[in-house]
């Protein structure tokens, strides 16, 4: 079963790289402000984006809502964008009981588009000081991490739990040991390749060339985590294998509520092909 899903992985990757690379420029997973006004045109609220420096780097954000309600705060995976959860932005009925944030992962986005961080750890400490002026705001703080936003958000709870109340984590890529092979990586991120693929690409391909070495080092950290968790996995996903879920199951023993939300039928690309489902994990979060 692994081994069938390696080559489709390693199939889907190489076809997608082949595509990015044909519409290279429009790869990069970025909203102009033109995009953002036509997106939220006929919308009541539109996103507001901030950047600021942390640790010597650029970070790109968006924020929606008001400042007294709860916060919501997206992690996006690899690659991606802070407007992968746009969609969220847009719904009335989150709008009146949230305030949402979406963030550019460091190499991501605005956030140096191309220049990735393999350090799960440090990628924490680079969304740290955006997740504390939220936390000072609001009287609950919700993480919110898809795909390789699992482990970051993981890696929040792990290293700053007092600033987060609960986790929702979307098809995350946490187990090491279902992380698939990688040689194709090593050859991507060689000098010969790493500037002729698209740039989000080169900053998604470097962060998962490490990323099974990462989830290593988080292994006897996971009993630390004690906020109520909530995990959705599709049994149809192809990049991220289901048995992630069964991971969560067994590391989360300190987690004052864990529950597992297993669709069958469904793939990886939760925020679009299932947005109801993280809509109603952020309701019952609340």
């Amino acid at each position: 079963m692994l081994k069938k899903t390696t080559k489709r992985l390693i199939v889907s990757y190489f076809t997608i790289l082949s595509v990015a690379q044909l519409f290279s420029g429009c790869m990069t997973f970025r909203l102009s402000k033109a995009d953002i006004d036509e997106q939220f045109k006929n919308t009541t609220f539109k996103p507001t984006e901030h950047r600021i420096k942390v640790l010597g780097r650029e970070i790109n954000y968006a924020e929606i809502g008001k400042d007294s309600l709860p916060t919501v705060f997206f992690v996006h995976g690899s690659p991606g964008s802070w407007s992968a959860f746009s969609g969220f932005m847009k719904d009335n009925e989150l709008l009146q009981k949230v305030k949402m944030v979406s963030v550019d992962r460091v190499g991501f986005g605005f956030s140096g588009l191309g220049n990735g961080e393999s350090s799960l750890e440090r990628q924490a400490a680079y969304l740290k000081p955006i997740v504390e002026k939220y936390r000072q705001k609001t009287k609950k703080l919700i993480l919110v991490g898809h795909s390789l936003g699992g482990p970051m958000i993981a890696r929040m709870a792990i290293d700053h739990p007092e600033l987060i109340d609960n986790l929702v984590f979307v098809a995350p890529s946490i187990d090491p040991t279902l992380e698939p092979p990688r040689w194709y990586r090593y050859i991507l991120n060689s000098v010969f390749f790493r500037y002729f693929i698209p740039r989000s690409f080169r900053a998604s391909n470097y962060e998962i060339l490490y990323l099974k070495e990462e989830l290593e080092l988080m292994l006897p950290f996971w009993q630390n985590i004690k906020q109520p968790t909530i995990l959705i996995q599709g049994g149809k996903d192809v990049l991220v294998h289901p048995d992630n879920a069964k991971f969560a199951q067994k590391m989360l023993i300190n987690s004052s509520s864990i529950q597992i939300w297993m669709k069958d039928d469904m793939n990886h690309f939760v925020p679009w092909s299932n947005p109801e489902l993280i809509k109603e994990a952020i309701l019952k979060s609340l």
